[in-house]
């Protein structure tokens, strides 16, 4: 109750309702729908989307990517492990050994002064014998490094080769140094197929790297299993089908037509979805379940406009209107019914 004054000690009161309060706008999250894309994420920014790839990618929205999927994606000295290029040295080599990427690959070697296998140890070199007598011919040792000598007469050590008086060393460092059908395993040229593939399969060696494969007749995955192919039980061009992933197949005098299934364009096997994301429509438009449409209806208010910029729907209302374009728009000068009431 309000009291506007007071005349002959009486008090005037005015009886007019109170004005209802006036009720916020809703929230409208500019992230819902997301615009940004794939391994990306949205942040509400002062009304508008702010795009940004999420921990661990690269790029741009909305095209974020891991940094690597295959070693020929990083640079030669690293390689790609857990979509990282990263050092493929640390736990390698063993102890005293030094490690060196060489196209990817960590190759180890024995530290200056140590000797031994350097994928599991390497140890100091055993201090020099003693001073021998003055007719031994192997003081001072006319052999090479890696190499021994008795009696003046000079061979490899164990695992080493080459010639003894100039140097030995290990068969092999890199594939490269093994022939095609060998790998270097452990400073050896060896068969890499044992161990590789799954029962029944086939394994060939081609360019030092083993490739496993189902023999004819058989079939699943050759680096766990091949069994043999059951015999159809009906004859029917369309199973499995031909035809590649959204797309349906259809036998016509025993041969199989593929076409694209309804809501896809394109051509077998390649049908696709018109889009998957914003950036693969027009500008004006966004890519909603998988279509390129007009992101407007039912995005704004009443008398409000709709624009759609790089996809996103913008509501403004009108000139000479105002309002929350999301709500609804009114001329501006109009008020509500409520406010004129109490104009009066």
């Amino acid at each position: 109750m309000h009291f506007f004054g007071i005349c002959n000690n009486f008090p005037l009161y005015s009886t007019a309702p109170l004005p209802p309060p006036v009720q916020p706008a809703p929230y409208q999250n500019p992230c819902v729908p997301s615009p940004c894309g794939p391994n990306s994420q949205c942040r509400d920014i002062g009304g508008s989307p702010s795009c940004s790839c999420l921990p661990s990618f690269i790029g741009a929205p909305p095209n974020c990517r891991p940094e690597c999927v295959i070693n020929s994606e990083c640079l030669s000295s690293l390689a790609c492990i857990r979509e990282k290029c990263r050092d493929p040295c640390p736990g390698s080599c063993g102890a005293n050994a030094r490690c060196s990427v060489y196209n990817h690959v960590p190759v180890c070697t024995c530290i200056e002064g140590y000797i031994g296998d350097p994928f599991s140890s390497c140890y100091p070199k055993p201090p020099p014998p003693p001073e021998p007598v003055a007719d031994d011919p192997c003081n001072p040792s006319p052999c090479g490094p890696n190499a021994q000598c008795r009696d003046g007469v000079c061979t490899c050590l164990p695992e080493y080769q080459g010639d003894p008086y100039r140097e030995c060393r290990p068969e092999c460092v890199l594939n490269s140094e093994c022939p095609r059908n060998r790998a270097c395993i452990r400073n050896k040229c060896a068969d890499p197929c044992p161990g590789t593939c799954g029962q029944n399969a086939i394994c060939d060696v081609v360019n030092h790297v083993p490739v496993c494969s189902c023999p004819q007749g058989m079939s699943g995955n050759a680096f766990i299993e091949c069994r043999p192919i059951p015999p159809p039980v009906k004859t029917n061009p369309c199973v499995p089908s031909p035809c590649g992933p959204n797309s349906q197949c259809r036998e016509i005098n025993s041969q199989a037509v593929c076409s694209c299934i309804p809501g896809f364009i394109g051509s077998p096997p390649s049908c696709r979805p018109e889009c998957v994301v914003s950036s693969e429509c027009p500008l004006n438009e966004a890519c909603l379940n998988q279509k390129c449409r007009d992101p407007c209806p039912g995005t704004c208010g009443i008398g409000a406009k709709c624009s759609v910029v790089n996809h996103n729907p913008i509501c403004s209302c009108p000139p000479r209107y105002t309002g929350d374009p999301f709500v609804s728009c009114s001329p501006i000068g109009r008020f509500p019914f409520s406010v004129l009431y109490l104009i009066k």
